[in-house]
């Protein structure tokens, strides 16, 4: 961080690089009385992966988007083969569907933990905390690279992730999610090894994170019995973070918009486990896919007259620009910037305790991180299930033909959101590829209109003490979206 100093009377901060974010991220801030007036959010990477894709078999996506990130790299997986299965018209087998789903939530729940346990708490175990009353348990619990949740966590996420070596081969950069479901199947004995490894996982959220049944976590409906919880609930390093909450105002820290966008996530034979639409102050609705674009005014990318939507989307470096502070584009629905993550997921979908504290208090840390934990006992409980769905001697995987000309759109959610990848063939190889990711969305520039990408509303009215260079609020709010920086930009 710098102190760029200042100009009538508002002083100027540059936060950056962050630690414990994946990639690169570097934030100005503008300050006025002790609090932000204004942020302006920069992705200071340029990836070039869309431009790497053109002109080649479409297939080489399956390869290649992975590649994009080594901790969302199934995600990226995922929504690569989903547009190629569009473009091919095909649908997976209903064990590849449940054996894509398990894979995919995986590394969903692997994310979401270590979030919580390695990125987010540690910041609550520094010394400026030291005469907090719940400062002795959290710097036991959670001081970076030593507290002892943090080395649980990892063990846990450690025991999960054999569930991709039994289903996907490896992680990250796994070649199993096919457009017609997944390369490998599972046997009687891989059910049996599978629900073993699951249950482990189970015991030790309930033991350590939540000190409960994970259908307790995931039953909460009311902010008032999340109040009770802290006040007089099971010991566990979920009541502990709702005592730092309450103590340092966090559902009052961070608000954007209160505007969610979810894809849907999980697909069934019927519904999708988690819905897809968007959530806003006036309500929830569908998703008009129609309706996304690309505002590259801010962005260090040519074609800035007007916005383009992923289908006529381009990725050209500006040479000559002097006005985008970001590689990062502005993605906006109907026009207007959407917060999407664990939060937006459990916004649509209707989780009645999320939409009780986002519609009493507004969307907040406390909002992204509580809808964190309890969308990770959600899918612990589902990933049981489907377990169950597994049907050994059935096929895994249909196959299809790929068409010369066609484009689809492959819509999934990732752990931090919705991701989507939109894919034109011409000709049998691919003319165009655009990638929005969950932190494109989160954490994008201002467009055309100077409107705000969410974590630049988010900041606006966060304090900042008298000679901190290193705003520890800022943190706490940028690290409550769980960026991932380099899915950013392509």
């Amino acid at each position: 961080m710098s102190d760029t100093g200042s100009s009538e009377g508002t002083a100027r901060l540059v936060v950056g690089p962050f630690n414990r974010v994946e990639g690169d991220l570097e934030v100005r801030l503008e300050l006025a009385q002790g609090r932000v007036e204004a942020a302006f959010v920069s992705s200071p990477l340029f990836r070039g992966f869309e431009r790497i894709l053109e002109g080649r078999d479409p297939r080489d996506a399956l390869v290649i988007a992975p590649r994009i990130c080594g901790i969302c790299s199934v995600s990226q997986s995922h929504a690569a083969a989903l547009a190629l299965a569009g473009v091919q018209g095909l649908v997976p087998t209903d064990n590849g569907r449940v054996a894509t789903n398990l894979i995919v939530a995986t590394e969903n729940v692997a994310d979401h933990l270590a979030h919580f346990h390695v990125f987010f708490m540690p910041d609550f175990a520094r010394a400026l905390y030291a005469e907090r009353p719940w400062f002795p348990r959290v710097e036991a619990r959670f001081k970076a690279a030593q507290g002892s949740a943090v080395r649980k966590a990892l063990e846990t996420r450690t025991t999960l992730l054999h569930v991709l070596g039994l289903l996907a081969g490896r992680w990250p950069h796994t070649l199993a999610i096919q457009p017609g479901g997944v390369t490998r199947g599972a046997d009687a004995r891989d059910k049996v090894r599978l629900a073993a490894t699951l249950g482990a996982v189970r015991r030790a959220l309930e033991e350590g994170l939540f000190g409960a049944k994970l259908e307790r976590v995931a039953e909460l409906s009311a902010r008032e019995e999340l109040d009770r919880w802290r006040a007089a609930g099971p010991e566990g390093d979920f009541r502990l973070f709702l005592d730092i909450a309450a103590d340092l105002d966090l559902g009052r820290l961070g608000r954007a918009y209160d505007r969610y966008l979810s894809y849907g996530a999980y697909p069934g034979a019927e519904m999708p486990l988690y819905a897809r639409g968007i959530f806003t102050p006036d309500g929830a609705g569908a998703v008009d896919l129609s309706a996304i674009a690309e505002d590259h005014t801010n962005a260090r990318m040519e074609h800035r007259t007007h916005p383009h939507h992923p289908f006529d989307g381009s990725t050209l470096p500006d040479a000559e620009d002097e006005t985008g502070y970001s590689w990062c584009k502005a993605p906006r629905l109907h026009g207007l910037p959407f917060e999407t993550g664990a939060v937006a997921r459990q916004m649509v979908d209707g989780q009645p305790l999320i939409r009780d504290i986002v519609q009493s208090e507004g969307g907040s840390v406390l909002a992204r991180v509580v809808a964190r934990l309890v969308e990770t006992a959600r899918t612990l409980i589902a990933m049981e299930r489907w377990v169950h769905e597994l049907t050994p001697g059935a096929p895994w995987c249909a196959q299809g033909t790929l068409p010369s000309h066609g484009r689809a759109a492959g819509l999934t959610e990732a752990a931090r959101g919705a991701l989507g990848h939109w894919l034109r063939v011409e000709n049998g190889r691919i003319a165009g590829y655009q990638i929005i990711a969950p932190t494109t969305w989160n954490f994008s520039p201002r467009d055309a209109a100077g409107v705000p990408g969410p974590l630049e509303a988010a900041l606006v009215g966060a304090p900042v003490r008298q000679g901190e260079t290193t705003p520890v609020a800022v943190q706490h709010i940028v690290r409550s979206f769980d960026p991932c920086m380099v899915c950013t930009v392509h």
